[in-house]
């Protein structure tokens, strides 16, 4: 049986975390970006994490997770490599779970490396609703938090930082993390 430690983490909180629960709808912040408030919170988990060798980072293409992963990661000692991935993106119901193409993301972010992913990596394969949003079902989420596992326990690193989505690291771990909580689990396969 072989195991890994992973920092599972979840992004700051969002300008769409933030106006949600107020306005009992989605707030159609598409690709919702990190508030203020989201911005804190990763100062204060940096200085959590600024002593963890950590070995690998990865993260997902969404704009808040690419934004939670540099200000957390940006000049670490441990200097870990970052790999955006979007298998572990999340699960698309609300306007802020739909991504945008590398090449926007790219001019954004150009520290990070986009060029492997497809021009549409988030979830499309439903028909969308009023919002334009194509909501993912449950049992693929639960597929691709299976395939993330595999995907993770095969890895060479020892110690791997995830930043990612509350529900998806839900299906991943069974445990609901606030926004920017770091949680230590041992992935067993």
């Amino acid at each position: 049986m072989t195991s890994k430690t992973i920092l599972c983490i979840r992004h700051g909180e969002s300008t769409f975390n933030a106006m949600a629960p107020g306005s009992g709808g989605d707030p159609l912040h598409y690709d919702a970006p990190l508030s203020q408030l989201g911005r804190q919170q990763t100062a204060k988990a940096r200085a959590v994490l600024r002593d963890v060798p950590i070995d690998l980072v990865i993260t997902t293409p969404l704009t808040r997770a690419l934004q939670t992963t540099a200000g957390l990661f940006a000049d670490h000692p441990s200097s870990p490599p970052i790999l955006v991935q979007s298998l572990h993106r999340e699960r698309v119901e609300n306007s802020c779970d739909v991504g945008r193409s590398p090449a926007l993301l790219s001019k954004e972010f150009p520290s990070f490396a986009f060029d492997h992913l497809p021009e549409v990596w988030w979830h499309t394969h439903e028909s969308p609703d009023n919002r334009g949003v194509c909501i993912e079902p449950v049992e693929l989420v639960r597929s691709r938090a299976d395939e993330f596992k595999r995907f993770l326990l095969e890895r060479p690193e020892r110690l791997i930082a995830v930043v990612g989505h509350g529900t998806f690291l839900f299906h991943l771990i069974g445990h609901a993390l606030a926004n920017c909580e770091v949680v230590e689990v041992t992935l067993k396969g």
